[in-house]
């Protein structure tokens, strides 16, 4: 379930003097995203795995996701199949995590949520 919260929070460019977020300050966000979607690799990226019923659902998700990369000059990598979409996210004018690649992962959850993406289970 996606934090409200983050995923109202302004995109906020950082600087290139800025360090990656680690430690306890990058654990209180990534407690703000879905954990069962998202995992934090090595302290410097964020990877998210959607599962989808089909192709054309996945690919719907992947649209929204785009405008929304477009709506706030934050891209991340993207990687559609059938049934899955994989997301691969991090600040590269730091080569690090930064609150604005958390706030993109809470939008996305909530895109998926709104969308009403998840497959059916059982």
């Amino acid at each position: 379930m996606a934090s409200t919260e983050l995923a109202e929070r302004e995109c906020e460019a950082c600087t290139s003097d800025q360090d990656p977020l680690e430690g306890e300050e990058l654990d209180e966000l990534y407690e703000q995203v879905d954990r069962e979607v998202w995992e934090v690799v090595d302290e410097h990226h964020l990877e998210g795995t959607y599962a989808f019923e089909d192709f054309g659902d996945a690919l719907d998700f992947t649209i929204e996701v785009g405008e929304l990369a477009e709506e706030e000059w934050h891209h991340p990598d993207i990687h559609l199949a059938w049934g899955e979409v994989v997301v691969e996210m991090w600040t590269h004018k730091i080569d690090g995590l930064f609150e604005t690649d958390f706030v993109m992962a809470a939008r996305m959850d909530r895109i998926y949520e709104e969308g009403d993406y998840a497959p059916d289970e059982g």
